[in-house]
């Protein structure tokens, strides 16, 4: 089996039962937040959590859909102060008031307000981590701010979602359609169903039980319109042809997908295949983890950040 009929193949598996997932209303758990200190920045899009010394190399950790910056307290504390951190927390998600992101799209303006705060902040190439939809922010912020970018770390999302919700050869134009059930879907499923079944995804999400009190939190806090409409847009956003656009080096972390059809080989193909347009991408699979890598394996994911922070 070559390898585009390999991932032809894997997506073939994953779509349906992804699709029908989404449909049922199901949202991308995450971690609360608790008190934290704010930058100095007026934005309707996001505010900005900010740890460690004044005059570090800059961080800025982008979390996903739903998410709060607490996720990466872990690695907040393991930096120890090292990097002068950055934790983006997108309105709408995790408590925080829709604001600007009440309707339309949510990752692409985001992303802009993140370029804007590295210039306004002076941030002097800084490194960016984004985790799932964070990755996707961190793809278009890489891609269509290539300036301001040092590095980029993806952590377990391709540049295409939207290639696991139809048959091989989906683009964005194809999968509008479904994109647009998949928000109608959730936009309007019950408030108790919607978090009855975005709490039950959180099993499949993170391996690790004594993590998932913090994503249940955020579940309940998050905005259900921010997160419906933020879902349809990473399933109609293709970035694949933006990637060639990066010049700072960019590292993928990723884990097996979570259906028991998929192998290891399957896996490693789909995110060779979905990056093939940005061949200088490092790809590193993390075993025995679940989506949410830094909670599932705190010591894998930092040994992975501490190399792609120190390599020249």
């Amino acid at each position: 089996m070559n390898h585009r009929t390999a991932l032809a193949a894997a997506l073939l598996v994953l779509a349906s039962p992804m699709a029908a997932q989404a449909q049922d209303g199901r949202a991308t758990p995450a971690h609360a937040a608790d008190g934290h200190q704010h930058a100095a920045f007026a934005s309707d899009r996001l505010h900005v959590c900010v740890d460690g010394p004044e005059g570090a190399p800059d961080l800025i950790l982008i979390p996903g859909l739903s998410s709060s910056p607490a996720i990466w307290q872990g690695t907040v504390d393991h930096l120890a102060g090292r990097y002068r951190v950055h934790r983006i927390h997108v309105q709408g998600f995790a408590g925080a008031p829709a604001q600007g992101n009440a309707t339309g799209p949510v990752a692409a303006p985001v992303a802009e307000e993140i370029a804007r705060y590295i210039r306004e902040q002076g941030l002097n190439k800084p490194a960016v981590v984004g985790h799932s939809m964070g990755g996707t922010m961190g793809m278009m912020l890489a891609a269509r701010h290539p300036d301001l970018v040092g590095k980029l770390m993806v952590v377990d999302m391709i540049p295409f979602m939207g290639a696991m919700f139809g048959p091989p050869g989906t683009t964005a134009e194809s999968v509008a359609p479904v994109a647009d059930q998949v928000h109608a879907a959730q936009a309007t499923a019950p408030r108790d169903q919607y978090l009855a079944q975005a709490k039950a995804s959180v099993t499949g999400m993170i391996n690790t039980e004594a993590a998932r009190a913090g994503p249940l939190r955020d579940v309940e806090t998050s905005d259900q319109q921010v997160s419906a409409a933020a879902f349809r847009e990473l399933i109609a956003t293709d970035l694949r042809p933006e990637l060639s656009k990066i010049t700072a080096p960019v590292e993928v972390l990723y884990v097996k997908f979570n259906d028991a059809r998929m192998t290891d080989a399957l896996t490693d193909t789909v995110y060779r295949m979905s990056f093939s347009t940005l061949p200088g991408a490092r790809l590193k699979r993390i075993d025995d983890s679940a989506h949410f890598i830094m909670l599932d394996q705190p010591t894998a994911f930092h040994g992975a950040l501490d190399a792609f922070l120190s390599a020249k």
